[in-house]
């Protein structure tokens, strides 16, 4: 009887160090696979596309006095945005898929505000020798109203939004995440072309009013 119950304790203690050996052998591997994929979902940018067709959202500063949204209209609605030097900005441009709309915003102490909205119909190519990049961009329409810095920041929706424009006040390309882009175009009214009711009534009766 003493033997039977000394051939039970080892065979126990068999079965728990095979299992022992079975768990460490797995768990390593599964907790690495897991910290890997982790690190890879924090090394994503924030604006991150891996899906081209996805649509994606970025903001362009310019100085007025430079170019203005009246210089982008007058254009014909379309231009070459050059002349950054930032990597990081430079990067953005680099990001930038045909379709994607950007916010264009006025600059400077007299402006920094978002006045209307651009398309992206042309992505980026070399500008110059100098290791510049440049995208083409379009007019898409004009803000109802500006909205200014100021209350954007002061909004309760945008305050933890982590809005690049917030953090990297000198980066002139930042992206847009995709519910910042919601509320500053609620913020403005929405924009010419944005498909909303009330600019097509506007543009009826001021087509109505020309006749």
């Amino acid at each position: 009887r003493l033997k039977s119950i000394r051939l039970a304790f080892r065979i126990l203690e068999v079965t728990t160090q095979n299992s022992k050996h079975f768990s460490c052998s797995q768990n390593p591997k599964m907790a690495k696979g897991k910290n890997k994929n982790t690190e890879q979902q924090k090394e994503k940018p924030p604006n991150s596309n891996p899906d081209s067709k996805q649509q994606q959202y970025w903001l362009l500063k310019t100085e007025p006095g430079e170019w203005s949204w009246e210089d982008q209209m007058a254009n014909g609605g379309t231009t070459k945005w050059d002349g950054v030097k930032n990597k990081q900005a430079q990067k953005h441009l680099k990001s930038m898929k045909l379709g994607d709309l950007c916010l264009f915003y006025h600059s400077g102490a007299k402006a920094r505000r978002v006045v209307g909205v651009v398309r992206v119909v042309k992505e980026c190519y070399d500008d110059g020798e100098d290791g510049g990049v440049a995208v083409d961009v379009a007019a898409v329409g004009e803000f109802r109203r500006p909205v200014d810095l100021g209350e954007m920041k002061g909004d309760e929706l945008l305050k933890g939004s982590g809005f690049a424009l917030f953090r990297q006040p000198r980066l002139s390309v930042v992206p847009v995440p995709a519910e910042v882009w919601e509320r500053v175009c609620e913020l403005g009214g929405g924009y010419q072309g944005d498909g909303g009711d009330e600019w097509e009534e506007e543009e009826e009766e001021e087509g109505e009013g020309r006749k």
